[in-house]
């Protein structure tokens, strides 16, 4: 692994549409794959090339990050190479400079200033992810069990967070207020007195169901967990492996074991698949004696069906394009309909 501690230099003037560019190309990297495969999110691009993955942060700021310095973006990229170095280990392998060369050139892993940082990953199989076994109906229950003792396993050794009871009510009450905000604009089109609806629901079960809340703190279930368990993140197989976790805000990854498992039986639900959901927690509670209330993982199924209703409303920013506009409204929308299903059953 290239050394990070090379001196380094303020960023050059290069765009991010510059190195779009070169990492977009073939013969930009040392394996010089047949074709690039370029993936964009909110905060990062990703490029698949025949056996590896490259993710670039973009440089951007929010009020939940910074990348808007080189620093900044090589310090989350050590981050992320340690979180999920805990449940994929052999599939985060290196940070990686790219640097311009004295020509002008810029060049992945080479010599000269230092412009940007990647994290390398080995590629996994697509047909192993869940999201993917889902779709072709190719999951089976041994599957599932497996990696929901995988997850078991984890969150068992996961050292248990200090955390005042109220202020775990607190975080999760200023979550539920950053969805209703994060999915008011106009512009998002999503329904306001659904919104509304909601967000007065939740805010009711957080008020009514206080004491459920709270035991999970007193019982010491809350820990760093993955932050981001979703299908598309999980990878079948005799070693399950779970990528992609949330690296740029450790207050986020601070959870209960129930609020992650929720998070990701709720997924599944939307893409068809509500036994896998029943499979995990019964495997969770077997291996853990962790037996959640029913009440309190309806709540987090409804609470993270919002928050995953506002992520996809402000994928409207990244992708001007009217039949993707479309295609985001509608994810969004169906995210709402789900909380909604779900808050209405407290």
């Amino acid at each position: 692994m290239e050394s990070l501690e090379r001196p380094q230099r303020p960023e050059r003037a290069i765009t991010l549409r510059e190195k779009v560019s070169h990492l977009s190309r073939p013969e930009s990297y040392p394996e010089k794959p047949v074709a690039v495969e370029v993936v964009q999110t909110h905060m990062s691009c990703v490029f698949l090339t025949g056996h590896h993955a490259w993710k670039l942060k973009k440089p951007v700021r929010h009020d939940f990050l910074d990348f808007s310095t080189l620093e900044a973006r090589r310090a989350d990229c050590e981050e992320e190479l340690r979180l999920n170095r805990r449940l994929a280990r052999d599939v985060y392998l290196e940070v990686v400079p790219l640097a311009v060369t004295p020509e002008g050139a810029l060049r992945l892993g080479g010599d000269g200033l230092i412009v940007d940082w990647l994290v390398k990953m080995r590629r996994l199989p697509a047909q192993l992810m869940l999201d993917h076994a889902i779709r072709n109906g190719s999951v089976a229950r041994p599957d599932v069990r497996r990696f929901a003792l995988a997850l078991a396993d984890f969150y068992r050794r996961a050292e248990p967070i200090a955390l005042d009871a109220a202020q775990h009510r607190q975080r999760l009450e200023r979550g539920i207020r950053a969805n209703q905000d994060g999915l008011s604009p106009p512009e998002y089109s999503m329904p306001a007195d659904l919104v509304q609806s909601i967000t007065s629901r939740q805010l009711d079960a957080l008020a009514r169901d206080a004491s459920l809340f709270d035991a999970r703190v007193t019982q010491r279930r809350i820990v760093e967990g993955h932050g981001d368990l979703r299908p598309e993140h999980v990878c079948l197989g005799p070693e399950p492996l779970f990528i992609d976790c949330l690296e740029f805000n450790r207050d986020w990854r601070l959870l209960d074991p129930a609020d992650e498992l929720a998070y990701l039986a709720m997924e599944c639900e939307l893409a068809g698949a509500p036994w896998i959901g029943e499979v995990v927690f019964d495997t969770y509670r077997e291996s853990t004696g962790d037996d959640a209330p029913a009440a309190l993982v309806r709540f987090y199924k409804a609470y993270r069906a919002a928050v995953r209703a506002k992520l996809s409303a402000w994928h409207l920013k990244d992708h001007p394009d009217p039949a993707e506009q479309r295609k985001w409204v509608a994810r969004a929308r169906r995210y709402l309909e789900l909380s909604d299903r779900y808050s209405a059953v407290y």
